[in-house]
C-alpha cells in the first residue's frame, strides 16, 4: 500500500498548539506522508507570524495562504472565507493531498473543509460537535456535515455528531490532542523571554498572578470596547501582577486592541504586561501557573482543566461550552468580573479532569489515519436505518 498524505491546515497559533503532538505523530508514521498548510493568522507579522514556530518546531511549511482581509468587521470576515476557499483549491491541487485533516471551528477551517469537500478529498475534522457561542457554533457544525470522519473532544460531542445524521462508524475516537501536551508538560520554565516580549512592568511567575485573554464574540458584533473596558476596570480594582494576551483577528478585535492600548497609555499599570501571544507548549506552561486564567478563550474551558487552573469565563463567547467545576462563568461587568475572581483567588486550584481528553490521544487520531477508508460521497446515516 503506497503511503498516505496527509495535508494538516493550520490557522492561528492556537490551532497549532493542539495539532502540533498530531503533527508530530504524523511525520513519525513511516505509512503516512505529512504535508502542513499555514493559513489565517500563522502567516501574519503582526500574529508573530507563527509559522516561524512550527519550522524551529521540526516540521516543514509545505504552502502558505493569505487570505485575511484588513477592516475587522463580519463583511472582512465573510470575504476572507472566499478568498481562503479559492487559495485552498490552488494549495490542494499543487499538494494532492488523500486526506485534509482540520481542527476546530474557525472561519479560515471553513474555507479549507469547503475547497476540500467540494475537491473530493477526503476530510478528518477533530473537535466537532461542540457547543459554544459566536458564529465559531455554526462554522464548527458546517465543517461536521462536510467532513467524512470524526473525532471529537468529548463523549457528549460524540453523541451530538451521530445525531446530526454521521454515521457512527465514522467517529474514530475522542480526546484533544492538546491533552498530549498538557499531560506531558516539560517542567522548567524560564519566564525571561516572556517578560522581555511585549511591554508593561515584569513579572513574578513564582507569585500569583492572572492570565487574561479576550476576544470578540462576532454575533454581538459592537459590544467588545465595552466588554474589554469592564474587565480592565476588574482588573485595576484587583491591581494584580498580570499578563494579558492580544485577541484574534474575528471581527470586534480592533475595538478591543483599541481598548487596551488607551487603558495602558492612560493608566500606565505596572501590573500590567502585554504580549502578542505565546508559543503553545509555553502558554500551557502560563496557564498551568496562573492563580486565575480570566477571559472567554476556549483554551480556558479546555486546556485550563488539565491543570485545575480557576477560570473566570466572561461572557457569551463559550456559551454551552461542557467544562468542570473550575469554570465559573459571569457576565462582562466590572462588578460580576471582580467578584468572579476574588472567589477563585479564595478558593485555590481546582482537582485536574480528562474531559477533553487523557493525554494518549494523537496515537488513536493517526492510527485511524492509516486505516480510514477513503469515499467521498456523503450521506445522512439515519436514511439507511
Amino acid at each position: 500500500m503506497s503511503k498516505r498524505n496527509v495535508c494538516v491546515v493550520l490557522v492561528d497559533r492556537a490551532n497549532y498548539g493542539r495539532l502540533k503532538p498530531v503533527l508530530k505523530a504524523i511525520a513519525a508514521d513511516p505509512d503516512l506522508i505529512l504535508s502542513v498548510l499555514a493559513s489565517g493568522t500563522m502567516v501574519l507579522s503582526r500574529f508573530g507570524k507563527a509559522t516561524h514556530v512550527v519550522q524551529e518546531d521540526g516540521f516543514s511549511i509545505d504552502g502558505e495562504i493569505y487570505m485575511e482581509l484588513e477592516g475587522g468587521t463580519p463583511e472582512t470576515m465573510a470575504k476572507s472565507i472566499g478568498i481562503g476557499i479559492t487559495e485552498c483549491c490552488n494549495e490542494f491541487r499543487r499538494l494532492k493531498p488523500d486526506i485534509v485533516l482540520l481542527i476546530g471551528d474557525r472561519y479560515e477551517a471553513l474555507s479549507a473543509a469547503i475547497a476540500a469537500a467540494y475537491m473530493n478529498l477526503c476530510l478528518v475534522h477533530l473537535q466537532g460537535g461542540e457547543v459554544s457561542g459566536s458564529i465559531d457554533e455554526s462554522a464548527r457544525h458546517a465543517i461536521t456535515k462536510f467532513a467524512h470522519y470524526h473525532y471529537p473532544a468529548t463523549a457528549r460531542s460524540a453523541e451530538y455528531v451521530i445525531r446530526m445524521g454521521e454515521d457512527p462508524a465514522t467517529v474514530l475516537g475522542v480526546g484533544c490532542p492538546s491533552s498530549d501536551i498538557a499531560f506531558n508538560l516539560p517542567p522548567d520554565f524560564d519566564p525571561a523571554p516572556i517578560n522581555a516580549m511585549g511591554s508593561g512592568g515584569k513579572l513574578n511567575f513564582d507569585a500569583p498572578f492572572l492570565l487574561t485573554l479576550f476576544h470578540p464574540t462576532t454575533t454581538e458584533f459592537g459590544g467588545a470596547k465595552a466588554e474589554m473596558q469592564a474587565l480592565l476596570r476588574a482588573l485595576e480594582n484587583l491591581a494584580m501582577p498580570t499578563l494579558l494576551l492580544w485577541p484574534n483577528i474575528d471581527a470586534g478585535s480592533d475595538d478591543i486592541s483599541k481598548a487596551i492600548r488607551i487603558f495602558r497609555n492612560e493608566k500606565n499599570p505596572a501590573w500590567l504586561h502585554t504580549i502578542t501571544n505565546l508559543e503553545p507548549t509555553e502558554y500551557l506552561k502560563v496557564l498551568s501557573r496562573a492563580a486565575v486564567a480570566v477571559g472567554n478563550s476556549s483554551s480556558f474551558v479546555r486546556d485550563a482543566g488539565y491543570f485545575g487552573t480557576p477560570v473566570t469565563l466572561i461572557g457569551n463567547r463559550q456559551v454551552g461550552r461542557e467544562h468542570g467545576p473550575h469554570v465559573v462563568p459571569v457576565s462582562p461587568s466590572t462588578p460580576e468580573i471582580e467578584a468572579g475572581i476574588r472567589e477563585h483567588l479564595t478558593h485555590g486550584r481546582y482537582e485536574p479532569i480528562t474531559l477533553y481528553g487523557d493525554g494518549n490521544v494523537s496515537a488513536r487520531i493517526v492510527e485511524g489515519l492509516k486505516t480510514l477508508k477513503l469515499y467521498s460521497q456523503k450521506r445522512l446515516h439515519y436514511i439507511h436505518e
